[in-house]
């Protein structure tokens, strides 16, 4: 089993790969690095936490599931990761700015 597929995050984290953006279009048109450089901030959930306890005792499970894209702020906290030779970013689902709707 890989060390990926054994890592599971702790509470409210969530373990995500970064979406690299196609800088070419389907017909073979390149795009220029200022139009794929906003899209940057796109990254896959590959693995996610259990959630967290409120004040009052009660369970909050993350609100992202496996696979689902995200939308991640500018800047933000989080801890790199190297698993079987590929980087992913560790951070808390707090950080998220939001996903997007499944086609």
């Amino acid at each position: 089993m890989s060390t990926l597929k054994r890592l599971i995050p702790t509470l409210d984290r969530i373990l995500v790969k970064r979406v690299v953006p196609e800088a070419k279009t389907a017909t073979g048109i390149l795009l220029p690095d200022s139009m794929v450089s906003g899209q940057k901030n796109v990254a896959e959930v590959v693995a996610v936490g259990p959630g967290r306890r409120a004040d009052n005792g009660d369970h909050i499970p993350v609100s992202f599931q496996q696979g689902d894209k995200i939308l991640l702020p500018e800047s933000f906290l989080s801890t790199e990761v190297k698993l079987d030779g590929e980087e992913y970013l560790l951070l808390k689902e707090d950080d998220v700015l939001g996903s997007f709707a499944k086609e």
